[in-house]
């Protein structure tokens, strides 16, 4: 979402997925583009149909903006209790690392 909103800015497009926007048709459709280049092939699939740029960006932060309150505070948890010292080999630590980041 940072990213997205970061690269509307640079475009002078970040207006186009703000409610009440008066962005033009043509605003609109450049940053539509940009958001469905940048999604994920499935999702993009899913969403083929949706035309309007604000309800893409609607549907998406519907779908992942839960991933904050449910999985976010687990792996910051479980971050915080990360110590090398825990762990018998560098490939088990790393492995443990790794399954928090993702």
């Amino acid at each position: 979402v940072l990213d997205v909103k970061l690269h509307l800015s640079a475009k002078k497009l970040r207006h186009t997925i703000d409610e009440d926007n008066v962005a033009s048709n043509e605003e609109r459709i450049t940053a539509l583009i940009f958001l469905r280049y940048h999604i994920d092939d499935d999702l993009k699939y899913e969403y083929l149909t949706v035309k309007n740029l604000l309800e893409l960006w609607q549907n998406l932060n519907d779908r992942f903006e839960h991933l904050k309150t449910v999985v976010l505070p687990k792996a910051l948890n479980d971050w915080s209790q990360l110590r090398f010292q825990d762990f018998k080999t560098v490939s088990e630590y790393n492995s443990t690392l790794f399954k928090i980041v993702s």
